[in-house]
């Protein structure tokens, strides 16, 4: 992995902070004034350092504690929504533990949430009581649904029934929900309701990597068609009311012998190899790698769903690379057009951009539902200087050329990161949360972890040796007119964080 020059500036480790017993508010504030960050400005010119401000978060800090309940601060209440296997449509069957029935399934509330978005009913409105919850669900624990089989030759006894009832828990429901009084309850049977699986649901392929030969199996010729997505994590929403879910750990899925494929550094370069989580592939082909070589080559990617139209395909947008996605922030730059910030979730990876050629159209969610499939991809490089540049993954620039095993831009995004390798990007802790401030425009990165890390691969955005608890930084883009330019940033030094006396 590329790394950067030396961090000149003594960070302040996390471990002192929590010895100085700041709140968990106070964490809270910080980190959204960018206190904790990366400071930076437009056109490579240092900020100066702002006073925190006071924090405009209300309810009272709750205390530590162990509990197997809900802890919440006075005033509020917890309330559960929806279980795994609650049947979303009048004619679901009930949940049942231990019945392996995928179509059950498919007309129940999946396993394992992960990234939710509510979007307001009816479309385009602000309704805060009223909308759709879109739900993500990761993926599944086997030891828990099935316990039965919670041994070490889980893998082997795996049946087809309970496989594709597995592949059935994937994916993301989607909700019609409403508050009544102080409760919220979900409206079954909802005309917007609806279940994407990994099992059944049918995606469009787009992007530059549409149809190229990488992407074609026996069931889909073609390369522009798949079934279901894998390990979908954190996602985003965008500013004509659609929902990005990302595809996150897709190497976990597929059985076969990596050193017998066509293509094993690419797989190895994704994990593949490294752990199976499912017996998936001894039941169905397409997870298999023996006998269906370019199906991996199918999952890894951001899907964009329309949750008003549940009707509407799901589409997996090549254009914004593959990888081992957590995340997908929009922004409307200066120009009109859409930036997406999106991080691979692995230590000594990378954080990536996308900016799409066309512009938003405002008010009109039909006509944008083609800015993704073009644009160009870029990931981030942090220089010693603390200042960032944004790198793009164009083919035919620099080493992305047929000299280097990329013939055309869908090889760029097929293989997002050994593009980002060979033009030298910087290698960081594990981002995952990308958010954006829609006032300022500041972007915020959320770096979980990475122990690996020794001294000498420390950097500007990435100062720690075996880095147990991640850092936050602040990327600050140029301002035109007064509105931030998505397409370009700059980052300075950090800032030590100061616990309060």
């Amino acid at each position: 992995m590329s790394t950067t020059g030396k961090h000149d500036v003594e960070p302040t480790a996390l471990e002192r902070l929590i010895e100085a017993r700041l709140s968990r508010r106070d964490v809270l504030a910080v980190a959204l004034r960018g206190v904790a960050s990366v400071l930076g400005a437009a056109l490579g010119s240092v900020a100066r350092a702002q006073p925190a401000a006071v924090s405009t978060l209300r309810f009272a800090e709750i205390a530590h504690a162990r509990s197997d309940t809900h802890i919440v601060p006075p005033g509020y209440r917890a309330q559960v929504l929806l279980r795994w296997g609650d049947p979303l449509f009048r004619d679901a069957p009930p949940f049942a533990p231990g019945r392996f029935d995928a179509a059950a399934q498919e007309k129940q509330f999946g396993y394992n949430n992960d990234f939710l978005a509510f979007m307001p009913l009816p479309r385009g409105s602000r309704t805060a009581g009223h909308g759709l919850l879109f739900v993500n669900h990761e993926y599944c624990l086997p030891h828990l649904m099935w316990p039965q089989k919670s041994d070490r030759r889980y893998l082997e006894r795996m049946t087809a029934p309970e496989c594709s009832h597995e592949m059935a828990a994937h994916g993301a429901s989607i909700v019609e929900i409403r508050r009544h009084g102080n409760d919220w309850r979900v409206a079954v049977d909802s005309p917007h309701t609806r279940r994407i699986t990994t099992h059944a649901t049918r995606m469009r392929i787009d992007g530059p990597a549409a149809g190229h030969r990488r992407m074609r199996t026996s069931a889909d010729p073609q390369g522009t068609l798949v079934t279901g997505m894998l390990s979908n994590c954190a996602g985003g929403v965008t500013p004509w009311g659609t929902v990005l879910t990302c595809e996150e750990n897709f190497f976990g899925y597929f059985l076969g012998a990596i050193d017998r494929h066509p293509e094993s550094a690419v797989l190895r370069r994704y994990s593949f190899g490294s752990q199976l989580w499912y017996a998936w592939g001894r039941h169905f082909t397409r997870f298999d790698l023996d006998k269906e070589p370019n199906e991996p080559n199918r999952f890894g990617w951001v899907v964009e769903i329309d949750p008003y139209d549940p009707r509407s395909m799901p589409v997996k947008h090549t254009a914004l690379g593959r990888l081992l996605h957590e995340g997908a922030t929009t922004a409307v730059s200066h120009d009109g057009r859409i930036a997406v910030y999106m991080g691979d979730d692995a230590s000594f990876e990378y954080l990536y951009k996308f900016v799409t050629s066309a512009k938003l159209v405002p008010d009109d969610p039909r006509a944008n539902r083609g800015l993704l499939a073009r644009g160009t991809l870029y990931v981030a490089r942090f220089e010693a200087t603390g200042k960032m540049r944004w790198l793009p993954l164009e083919h035919g620039q620099g080493p992305l050329s047929r000299a280097n095993g990329f013939g055309s831009q869908a090889d760029v995004v097929i293989e997002a990161r050994r593009a980002a390798d060979l033009v030298g990007a910087t290698s960081m802790d594990r981002p995952e949360g990308v958010e954006t401030n829609p006032l300022t425009g500041r972007v915020y990165v959320a770096l979980t972890n990475n122990r690996q890390r020794g001294a000498e691969q420390t950097n500007a955005a990435n100062p720690r040796a075996g880095n147990r608890w991640g850092q936050i930084i602040e990327i600050v883009p140029p301002q035109v007119d007064g509105v931030a330019d998505h397409t370009a940033g700059v980052l300075a030094q950090p800032r030590r964080l100061q616990p309060r006396a």
